[in-house]
């Protein structure tokens, strides 16, 4: 995805150029960790077995697997690796680890950056206003894992029902359903076959488990914010410590990344410094626990659709009146 969403003109063209250098080198070194973080966790799984370490085991095994998202986030974009086919192989294999087909997720994640905030168009933002009740909801993962396995079984049936899939990509998303679905049986059929339930032991129940704590960097991007075509008050970033930094693939410098989503994770927080001198102020940023505090006091108050949607209704404390003051 080549283009830019600066709106304000915030980096010079050679700025840009610098930043938007592939590297290899950093893309392998995130992967590799990433994944080795995985198989540590699951051999400590597997030793686990039969005592009360395996709670600690699997989620820990749960929570890396379900981050593994950031990584297909960035490989979708391209930003991983200098050569196009090497993002694209391990999107795909991610996806699939995570029942999220790399190309519906890519097209409806550019359709999230062309059209961010927007009801209509924003491929992220598909669904009616929350409740307090349907918030927690999505949060606690029951209604993202119902949609993400019932959207596959009708994708794979050949029912598009997505407004952010055009005509032209119909054909490859439903492909795509069908070879998902297709390997998914094949693994439980094997299973019964063989008498093996590791599938379900190493990967399904510790990423279902878990997704409560993925869901708190997902739900903090976006919401409580403007609605408006302005990245800087439609977009959150995320205050965190370098692990979560690392865990998350840099996505916590989330308004960075939607400024000019040509830059490679790893040089996000240069970028987000050079925003930040250029703005004279703080991006908008709370931590993630901050935030849900937040964000359940407003919806226990109202459902989100009684909020204005041209501006910022979840700030953290004194934010606004801070950042104002910079500006």
């Amino acid at each position: 995805m080549e283009e830019s969403f600066s709106r304000r003109k915030l980096l010079e063209p050679a700025e840009l150029r610098d930043l938007n250098t592939r590297s290899d080198l950093f893309g392998w070194l995130q992967m590799l960790s990433h994944w080795g973080a995985i198989a540590i966790f699951a051999v400590l799984h597997f030793q686990a077995m039969g005592t009360y370490w395996v709670v600690l085991t699997g989620f820990g095994l749960g929570v890396f697997i379900n981050f593994l998202y950031a990584a297909q986030h960035e490989l979708s974009h391209g930003t991983v690796f200098a050569t196009k086919r090497t993002n694209e192989i391990w999107g795909r294999v991610i996806g699939f680890v995570m029942i999220f087909p790399r190309d519906f997720d890519q097209v409806m994640h550019f359709a999230h950056h062309r059209w961010t905030q927007d009801w209509e168009r924003d491929g992220e933002l598909v669904r009616e206003p929350y409740t307090l009740q349907s918030y927690l909801m999505w949060l606690s993962g029951i209604t993202y894992w119902r949609n993400r396995v019932f959207g596959l079984v009708r994708r794979a049936r050949g029912i598009i029902v997505e407004p952010f899939i055009r005509a032209d990509e119909e054909a490859k998303v439903i492909h795509e359903s069908r070879i998902h679905l297709a390997a998914y049986l094949t693994i439980i059929l094997a299973s019964f076959a063989f008498g093996s339930w590791a599938w379900l032991t190493f990967w399904i129940i510790p990423m279902v488990l878990t997704k409560p704590v993925h869901q708190l960097q997902n739900t903090i991007e976006h919401l409580g914010l403007s609605h408006e075509d302005n990245i800087l008050e439609n977009t959150r970033s995320t205050r965190a410590n370098g692990f979560v930094r690392w865990l998350c693939w840099q996505m916590p410098y989330h308004t960075a990344h939607h400024t000019f989503p040509s830059v490679p994770f790893w040089k996000l927080k240069q970028l987000n410094e050079k925003i930040e001198t250029q703005i004279k102020s703080e991006v908008w940023r709370m931590g993630w626990i901050e935030f849900q505090i937040e964000v359940i006091k407003k919806l226990a108050q109202k459902d989100e659709s009684k909020y204005p949607m041209n501006e910022v209704w979840i700030v953290p404390v004194n934010g606004r009146k801070m950042r104002l003051e910079a500006e």
